[in-house]
């Protein structure tokens, strides 16, 4: 699951807990591919002890990608899969344990979301085919070229769920990778492999934790073991929060916005299907070398290092003068808490709270103004003291007005740079000017934009 917007104003408010990765590369000597030591130091100067992945993060990019061609079949599906493996084994190098968790069956709440995801993908795929196929032929009838329809076999992203054939292939085959790693990589020699396949029930990030809380159990347990978790759920942030570690990394792909993707009729780069108007490919390459090739850069790794994060908040959540004696973990069970309120996949978020309205702040504000009164921490050992919580939202409720109240003002506002800028689109047209004059000064509006119109 996630939630909306976490991450981005996450990495605003507190830019130094993102780090760009340090990946080295296999070499190629005559002919003969020469893969990484990972039994080397890390490149990264950092030294993990374990590495968990949450693989349903790795299976659906690897066996229906957005920004590259899609595997043809199901084995070429299984070797992306390793291969991403292989890289993050290279960038993180886990000295003790590898723990790979594929989700089982979901908690109800999850099987309700997912229903309603895969009822509307697949009703947007059904309109997306019959608005490819209303623009193709509009195309065709005015002369326009488009390359032929081919037919091809489409990948099915729902069988990615437990019980299907699919998923029990790629357990078998993991085992397969697995063993095989163990017996010819040098830098698997020492680590302890985890596989927990869709078999066993519960979401991939949660029997992860489950496991890291077993393991601090442990009377043997290192406290200064160092863990790095990959996924891109915003949530595993307060999840590797929530278990307390001092040393915890995740490490996610560095999102990109806007990048180009081929236009689904023509395959040509710059515009959308809407878009398309059949015009012929250009050649690429002398001989037209490079027709069938999509330009792909590879994606690059960034780790969020929650030891800074805790720093962060460490200064931000401290309070003097408290009638009870502080503690910084209390306060960080707290803050993950408070979090939730904004929303994630389970719970619809409070309307008065919108992250990007700086929502969480506004919450930690209220905190530090009412934990005075409430005489103690919003939460113990995972249990939530309700009456404290609700002199929180009695404070969320006396702002709410004020915060409406702000919506529709900027509401007004913004209707209002419109009609500025509608008004005095219309001035330049009645008046025949061939050009917007600089006295016009329309809001949102280039000068020669409105000029066009008036010729």
């Amino acid at each position: 699951m996630g939630v909306p917007a976490f991450f981005r104003w996450l990495s605003r408010k507190y830019p130094s807990i993102i780090v760009h990765s340090v990946e080295e590369k296999g070499k190629e000597c005559n002919g003969v591919r020469i893969p990484v030591d990972t039994t080397k130091p890390n490149p990264n100067e950092v030294e993990f002890d374990n590495l968990y992945l949450d693989m349903n993060g790795i299976i659906h990019p690897c066996t229906h990608p957005e920004d590259k061609p899609a595997p043809k079949n199901e084995d070429e599906m299984m070797v992306a899969i390793f291969e991403y493996i292989d890289r993050l084994f290279n960038i993180v190098r886990p000295r003790r344990v590898l723990y790979m968790a594929i989700d089982g069956v979901a908690p109800r709440a999850k099987m309700n979301q997912q229903r309603s995801r895969r009822f509307r993908a697949s009703k947007e795929g059904v309109e997306l085919a019959e608005e490819k196929h209303r623009i193709r032929e509009e195309i065709i009838q005015r002369g326009g070229y488009l390359p032929p329809d081919e037919i091809k076999e489409r990948f099915d992203s729902n069988c990615i769920t437990p019980g299907t054939e699919f998923m029990d292939n790629l357990a078998q085959c993991l085992r397969y990778y697995v063993a095989d790693r163990l017996s010819n990589d040098p830098g698997w020699k020492s680590v302890t492999v985890f596989l927990s396949d869709a078999s066993v029930p519960g979401e991939g990030e949660h029997k992860i934790m489950d496991f890291i809380r077993r393991q601090r159990a442990q009377p043997n347990h290192d406290p200064n073991t160092h863990h790095c978790l990959c996924g891109a759920d915003a949530d595993l942030i307060m999840l590797g929060l929530a278990t307390h570690e001092p040393n915890f990394t995740i490490i996610r792909e560095e999102f990109k916005p806007n990048k180009p993707r081929p236009c689904a009729l023509c395959g040509q780069l710059g515009h959308e299907i809407k878009d398309c108007q059949g015009t012929a490919r250009e050649k690429q390459g002398q001989h037209d070398e490079f027709a069938d090739t999509m330009p792909v850069s590879e994606q690059e790794f960034i780790f969020i290092r929650l030891s800074v994060l805790r720093e962060y908040l460490a200064r931000e959540l401290t309070m003097a003068s408290l009638p009870f004696p502080f503690d910084f973990e209390r306060s960080i069970d707290d803050w993950v808490f408070m979090c939730f309120f904004v929303g994630n996949d389970f719970l619809p978020h409070l309307p008065s709270l919108e992250i990007r309205e700086g929502a969480i702040d506004r919450l930690v504000n209220i905190y530090k103004d009412v934990v005075h009164k409430t005489g103690g921490y919003l939460t113990q050992n995972g249990y939530v003291n309700l009456e404290r919580v609700e002199m929180i939202m009695q404070a969320v409720g006396v702002a709410e007005d004020n915060i409406f109240k702000k919506r529709k003002e900027d509401d007004e506002n913004e209707h209002f740079v419109f009609f500025l800028a509608g008004r005095a689109a219309w001035s330049c047209l009645l008046d025949h000017r061939p050009v917007c004059p600089s006295e016009c000064e329309a809001p949102g509006l280039r000068h020669e934009d409105a000029g066009s119109g008036a010729e």
